[in-house]
């Protein structure tokens, strides 16, 4: 029989750990006492696991602000960006855009653009000027492609390992519902929580009550309600070479208009997919997914063909490296080593709540 208490080696994961990784991300917020019984592991063997997934940057939990359903873009604006790098630069211009907080996700790709990034900031306005002004005026980039996304289908937050049962699943899926609260206005105390829960998703009420100055009973409750409301969202990730999935693809489509809403919503639908979005440009349609291997990538293309005869393959690209990951610094086996606060407050601006976690 396993012994739950033994832990593997730094580098790699055993059942217990891909099962805990898994439980986090459909119960991010559940304590250790509650997941216990689920994952058949006592609350002190989940809690120092989990302090040695982190430890090692094999795992981490991020908490970011999300855009409820149904209500306008108010807390922000994302774009996907292209980016062309002079030879011999991209180290240089990679490691420059991992410091700025208006870079959310950067990675090095194969293919007609040197790095991919995902760029965020508060406003139409501070984004057109960041991707004017600051942006260009990084040394070495040459050129600069922007895409907006138009409807996202599926996110990277939605991507889970399948490491458990279905009854387990649901177990777990009812330990993280949260009851909707009515519409509300977010103001200075919200912000600062989720800021503070950036770099660790995981973070007590009881130390965010001590960083922001909030009792605990107020900090409970406001985050229950971020949280139902969907503006308090978290990811949890696991360093990709210690999964089955160790390759990332990504695809640009052009779909028919007449079909790209159900052929969206259909490709959204494998388990594999990490990100599907329709955004602007020749291209219609984005699609990421997790590969086990690179060679997959031509035999999901040729069952497209026959499932969607009249999309087309624009593009495509696999990712080389991954600089950053929703704010997280990560190294080049994909392990977590430090945090960069993502760009919500002014341009230079000190905002309330804001954190980091040297790199």
């Amino acid at each position: 029989m396993r012994d739950l208490n033994a832990s593997p080696g730094p580098d790699a994961l055993d059942e217990l750990d891909l099962a805990l990784v898994n439980a986090l991300q459909l119960a991010p917020r559940a304590s250790w006492s509650d997941l216990a019984p689920v994952l058949g592991a006592a609350p002190a063997t989940l809690a120092r696991r989990w302090r040695r997934l982190t430890g090692t940057g094999a795992a981490w939990m991020t908490g970011f602000m999300g855009v409820p359903q149904g209500i306008p873009s108010q807390v922000g604006k994302a774009v996907l960006v292209e980016i062309t790098v002079a030879p011999g630069r991209i180290p240089h211009v990679a490691a420059e855009l991992s410091r700025q907080p208006n870079i959310i996700n950067i990675e090095y790709l194969t293919g007609g653009r040197d790095l991919f990034a995902c760029v965020y900031a508060p406003d139409a306005g501070r984004l057109a000027h960041y991707l004017q002004v600051r942006l260009p005026a990084v040394p070495g980039i040459t050129g600069i492609r922007v895409q907006m996304p138009l409807r996202l289908y599926k996110d990277s937050a939605a991507w889970r390992l399948r490491a458990l049962d279905r009854d387990q699943r649901r177990q777990l899926v009812e330990l993280g519902r949260v009851t909707a609260p009515a519409p509300f206005a977010l103001d200075a105390d919200d912000l600062a929580i989720v800021g503070q829960l950036g770099p660790d998703g995981r973070l007590s009420t009881a130390e965010l009550s001590r960083r922001l100055g909030l009792s605990g009973v107020t900090v409970a409750r406001r985050l229950s309600r971020l949280m139902g409301a969907g503006y308090a969202r978290f990811r949890c990730e696991v360093a990709r070479s210690l999964t089955g999935w160790p390759c990332t693809a990504t695809w640009w489509l052009r779909v028919p208009p007449d079909e790209l809403d159900a052929t969206a919503a259909e490709l959204s639908e494998g388990g594999d997919v990490r990100m599907c979005a329709t955004v602007t440009g020749p291209a219609n349609l984005i699609l990421v997914m997790y590969l086990r291997s690179a060679a997959d990538a031509g035999l999901l293309e040729a069952d497209w063909a026959r499932r969607f005869p009249r999309m087309a393959v624009q593009d495509s690209a696999m990712t080389l490296q991954v600089v950053k990951c929703l704010g997280r610094l990560v190294d080049t086996n994909g392990f977590g080593t430090g945090f960069v606060p993502l760009g919500m407050a002014d341009e230079g601006g000190a905002e309330r709540g804001k954190a980091s976690v040297p790199a």
